[in-house]
């Protein structure tokens, strides 16, 4: 029989703890995210649908989004027992100089196009966590304002090769004069991919006030505010808009961009140079013969060629032709701070995030790039503790398996071969 008394009010008192109400909706939001997903989920509801669509958006079918993210989903992790690291250490020397997190905040153009405050607010919020923050040729803070917002901080400047080669040449004098000691020299956007969310949404730059446009803008005034209240959209890289984001990209990027211009930028700056865009072991190899200082593994986030290789299964085979003689660094799909352990695990100097920045950017500005930050960063602490390591550099490959959804028919029909002839 199950023995029953009376509640002693005593110990119901002890049972009610309310917590004090936060009054401040924007920390209330934020403190709720607990990963980047639902940083997604507040981005999307603040934020109106063409500008959410370009960030969230990729070409075409979003296949290789879609597969980039799948592939970091497929993978086990192979911790070890009786490891205890109840400190870890989470630093890096990246490029020469330190980094407090094994990832930096990426380059995104049109950025004060999501969130009023923009580069602004990465930037400072990098500088805080002790992380390297990137400047986009198309981003719409200038060179000069961003080092002022994160003066003691590492500044990488990210660049395109314009038609005007002369614009191209003087941002690169503009970012060194200014500070920065990275260059992300960018390779894959010769001309624009097929971002097909922005052409069903009219979306523009800058954006236009449409019967559309307005019916959407109903639920989010204060986006609305803030854009019209706050200096307009400039473009250190462009001298006119208003056009689609494709049409301004093909309107300014060169499709005969070639390793001749990485020669001549390269006698410009004069810090590291970083090639953004490799997406095959052949380059990696003529990239570093050539001397450069590193390079970054990326199908731009899936927002070019569609159906390209996958980063994160392209990194392993860089890291073994390569990883000896240069910094390997990768960017597209990461959403997860056991994303960005793993990818070091297999060989990754570095990493990159740039949606799940702007998602924390468009949930809450400053306050929401400071929470992306945060959220990683306990998810790579809590990674790094259950696969018993302390620091970056007791990751290995062992403590990853890539598990293979997708298996080139080419492979397969080796494989077919080889049992065939073993039997």
């Amino acid at each position: 029989m199950l023995q029953r008394q009376f509640p002693n009010p005593v110990e119901l008192l002890e049972l009610m703890k309310f917590k004090k109400p936060e009054l401040n909706g924007r920390k209330r939001r934020l403190d709720g995210a607990l990963t980047i997903a639902d940083l997604r989920t507040i981005a999307k509801r603040r934020t109106p649908k063409a500008a959410f669509d370009y960030t969230d958006g990729a070409a075409e079918g979003e296949l290789s989004l879609a597969r980039a993210r799948q592939a970091f989903e497929d993978i086990e992790f192979h911790p070890g027992i009786l490891r205890p690291a109840p400190n870890v250490d989470t630093s890096v020397e990246i490029l020469g100089g330190a980094s407090a997190l094994p990832f930096g905040i990426a380059p995104t153009g049109f950025t004060r196009l999501m969130q009023a405050e923009g580069e602004i607010a990465g930037a400072s919020a990098a500088g805080a966590a002790g992380i390297p923050f990137t400047l986009s040729t198309l981003g719409t803070s200038s060179i000069e304002a961003v080092r002022d917002a994160n003066p003691q901080g590492r500044n990488w400047f990210q660049l395109y090769v314009m038609k005007d080669r002369e614009i191209s040449y003087g941002l690169t004098r503009r970012a060194a004069e200014a500070g920065y000691d990275t260059l992300m020299f960018t390779v894959d956007t010769p001309v624009a991919g097929a971002r097909l969310r922005d052409t069903r949404n009219g979306f523009s730059i800058p954006p236009q006030l449409t019967l559309g446009t307005i019916i959407n803008a109903i639920p989010r005034p204060w986006w609305w505010f803030d854009f019209l209240t706050t200096p307009s959209l400039e473009f250190a890289s462009l001298s006119s808009t208003g056009g689609t984001v494709g049409e301004l990209l093909d309107a300014a990027m060169d499709p005969t961009i070639s390793f001749e211009d990485l020669e001549i930028i390269r006698g410009i700056w004069p810090g590291k140079i970083v090639v953004k865009g490799v997406q095959n072991v052949e380059d990696s190899k003529r990239l570093i013969d050539l001397g450069v200082d590193g390079i970054v593994l990326s199908n731009h986030g899936g927002r070019q060629l569609d159906r390209a290789p996958i980063p994160f299964h392209l990194l392993p085979q860089v890291v073994r032709e390569v990883g000896k003689d240069a910094t390997v660094m990768i960017d597209t799909g990461i959403m997860n701070g056991a994303d960005i352990v793993a990818s070091v695990a297999l060989g990754a100097k570095f990493t990159l995030v740039g949606r799940a920045y702007l998602y924390g950017l468009m949930a809450g500005g400053r306050e929401g790039v400071d929470r992306m930050i945060t959220i990683l960063r306990t998810e790579i602490e809590r990674t790094m503790r259950l696969l018993g390591v302390a620091s970056l550099d007791e990751l290995h490959p062992g403590h990853v398996t890539q598990l293979t959804r997708l298996v080139p028919v080419s492979q397969s029909l080796v494989d077919a071969a080889a049992a065939a002839s073993a039997t």
